[in-house]
């Protein structure tokens, strides 16, 4: 379980084709002191299992796979070694949950349609699939590339966000462009009163 606030952004340092699927090493300011092997951390939004740790000298570094099917729904295919990636440690009992609950099982893909800066503010529009444009409400939550944002305004099969200074600062959004596609995770709440929409409710089943 995550919350969707970045706390590291980290760099692809090597890659490997394995059987069941990619193994990645990633550069992190972590201490792996204080990772466990099998701990859970969210990178651009998927919940990846910690397989390998260590230090190269001052680097600190860790290592993850990457099945086939989270080959195939997510932007993970895409990484390439200097790639810069979200970060996020998996959320401890008691924590301050800052953003939203956040998974780290990503839903599929979105795509930037549209990026405006402004003087405060950066806009940015996002396309995706109605399967899951029904499930983003305005002002509702989102997790996009491991990030929790405020969605500004839905309609159709689009919705918008607004990223402050401080969040363009510390996530990798300051390197998305029009045209790139983003993981996205659906609020797990809007989730689940949708799926229990589609069932009689006990009233009608006693009739």
């Amino acid at each position: 379980m995550f919350t969707g606030i970045v706390s590291d952004v980290g760099t692809i340092l090597e890659l490997e084709q394995i059987a069941a699927g990619q193994r990645a090493k990633i550069g992190t300011v972590y201490d792996p002191d204080g990772i466990e092997i099998g701990a859970s951390i969210a990178c651009s939004g998927v919940c990846h299992t910690v397989v390998a740790k260590g230090r190269d000298g001052e680097q600190n570094w860790f290592t993850v796979e990457s099945a086939a099917e989270t080959l195939a729904l997510t932007t993970v295919k895409d990484w390439s070694v200097g790639k810069r990636v979200n970060l996020e440690r998996s959320l401890s009992m008691g924590a301050e949950l800052g953003g939203h609950l956040v998974l780290g099982h990503v839903d599929g893909k979105a795509t930037i349609v549209e990026r405006t800066e402004h003087p405060e503010s950066v806009y940015l529009k996002f396309e995706c699939a109605p399967e899951f444009a029904r499930f983003i409400p305005k002002k509702g939550s989102v997790a996009l590339d491991g990030t929790s944002l405020t969605v500004n305004e839905a309609e159709g099969n689009t919705f918008s966000v607004f990223l402050i200074p401080h969040t363009l600062e510390v996530t990798t959004w300051s390197d998305r462009a029009q045209g790139d596609e983003i993981n996205l995770e659906v609020d797990m709440m809007a989730r689940y009163v949708a799926r229990l929409a589609e069932f009689p409710s006990l009233a009608e089943i006693a009739k």
